[in-house]
């Protein structure tokens, strides 16, 4: 497939006139709704579609975020011609809170949230497409990576992995007993407690974010939580550091069982997930799988969908080939 032109996705130039203007007006032919998992919890979807694209897309988005802020990324998806399906995760945006303090990050079982997402397929109808596809961002990523590790897909033709959350970044000096420290941390809590270092939801300066060094698109999706607070998320409990860590234990030891074709896109001045792990993870799912690559996008920060522009644009032209490397595989 062709490189893209830069014009063909939204531009940071253009954005404020654009989510104001053209991605507005797709937006606003959305479809949103709620289904009941299967321990009854709510979930909040979103769709985008048009009865001329033969081919699809779920995003899964990331920690903190809901389908709400990719708008911007629904659009050049749409129109590129995919539908779009997404979904909140339980415990945040617009889907069921988990704990009587809203704000904070809960999560029973991590399988709950690769549950979540078998169950949204289902509830899709996908077979009609000619080609199906998986998109996944941060903590989406990991729970992407176990959806295909559980439940062996078939109807999708190829997945790519945007920052996911192969490891968890922190100081080398924690890292051996991270895990049984977070564990005992949580089972003497009576009830979900902030994680060491974090707190309730905090909007930082741009200045200080460790996002994006797109100010157009971080201070839109800032705005965006005050005018909608009940997207609004602060940091992760105790709990979920443990079911997280867990969770990535099982990734590692369970690479071999994915079965599609993967693409992983690594920023290169992440400072939330850890870069080291997802290579490791990648080198050891190349054992098993010679249709897997990993990208670095370099000098680009966590939000590689919601980057500057050049960094922004790198990332969907890789993707875009490499689905269309695999449309018909």
């Amino acid at each position: 497939m062709p490189q893209l032109s830069p014009y063909s996705l939204s531009q940071e130039s253009e954005f404020e006139q654009s989510i104001c203007g053209n991605i507005f007006k797709v937006w606003q032919q959305r479809q949103e709704g709620e289904f009941s998992t299967t321990d009854g919890k709510r979930i909040a979807w979103c769709k985008l579609t048009n009865s001329q694209h033969t081919k699809a897309i779920v995003v899964v988005n990331g920690r903190v975020e809901s389908y709400w802020k990719y708008q911007e990324l629904f659009f050049d998806l749409y129109n590129q011609g995919f539908d779009v399906y997404s979904f909140d995760h339980r415990g945040q945006g617009l889907s069921e809170r988990l704990t009587s303090n809203k704000d904070i990050g809960y999560v029973d079982k991590f399988d709950d949230y690769v549950h979540d997402l078998a169950c949204l397929i289902d509830h899709f109808s996908l077979e009609d497409y000619q080609s199906r596809y998986l998109l996944a961002h941060s903590m989406g990523g990991a729970i992407t990576t176990r959806y295909l590790q559980e439940y062996q897909p078939q109807q999708f033709k190829a997945v790519a992995l945007t920052a996911p959350m192969m490891g968890i970044e922190m100081p080398s000096y924690l890292a051996p007993i991270a895990k049984p420290l977070i564990y005992l941390m949580s089972k003497l809590a009576r009830e979900p407690q902030y994680a060491p270092g974090h707190k309730a939801y905090y909007a930082k300066p741009f200045a200080d974010n460790p996002l994006t060094q797109s100010a157009g698109r971080y201070h839109w999706f800032r705005d965006l939580y005050e005018e909608m607070p009940q997207l609004k998320l602060g940091g992760p409990s105790t709990h979920w550091v443990w079911q997280s860590l867990d969770a990535i234990q099982d990734i590692y030891a369970d690479a071999e069982d994915i079965s599609l074709p993967l693409l992983m896109l690594q920023a290169s001045e992440d400072k939330i997930v850890s870069n080291s792990a997802q290579i490791r993870f990648m080198r050891r799912l190349a054992r098993t799988r010679k249709d897997c690559a990993l990208k670095i996008v370099y000098r680009a920060r966590h939000e590689l969908l919601f980057e500057q522009d050049s960094y922004r644009q790198e990332t969907l032209d890789t993707i875009f080939t490499f689905f269309e490397n695999h449309s018909t595989s």
